[in-house]
C-alpha cells in the first residue's frame, strides 16, 4: 500500500521502507510508542496491560491488552514480519 503526503497542490509519494531498514524493534520501539498512544490502531481503545500473561497455563504474553468503548477486550500483538510470526492467540 502506498502512502502519500498531501500538500496544497499535489500528492507526494513517500519512500517505501521497512521496520528493519528503520531499525525499529517490536518491544523497544513499536510497543512503547503504542502503549503511550494507541490511537493509530483504534481511537476508541484504552491500554490496560502490557506483556500480560496472567492466565492459567500461559507460557506466552500478550503485547498490549486493551479495552474498547463497549468494554470488550482487544489483544494487540506486534509483529515486524509479514507472516505474523507466532500468532497463536
Amino acid at each position: 500500500m502506498s502512502l502519500f503526503r498531501v500538500t496544497n497542490d499535489r500528492l507526494e509519494a513517500l519512500r517505501t521502507t521497512s521496520f528493519i531498514e528503520e531499525r525499529l524493534l517490536e518491544r523497544k520501539d513499536l510497543q512503547r510508542l503504542l502503549r503511550a498512544d494507541i490511537s493509530p490502531i483504534g481511537g476508541d481503545l484504552m491500554v490496560i496491560a502490557e506483556e500480560f500473561g496472567a492466565w492459567e497455563e500461559s507460557n506466552r504474553r500478550i503485547d498490549l491488552l486493551c479495552l474498547d468503548k463497549q468494554a470488550r477486550l482487544v489483544v494487540v500483538e506486534i509483529k515486524r514480519t509479514e507472516d505474523g510470526g507466532h500468532m497463536d492467540l
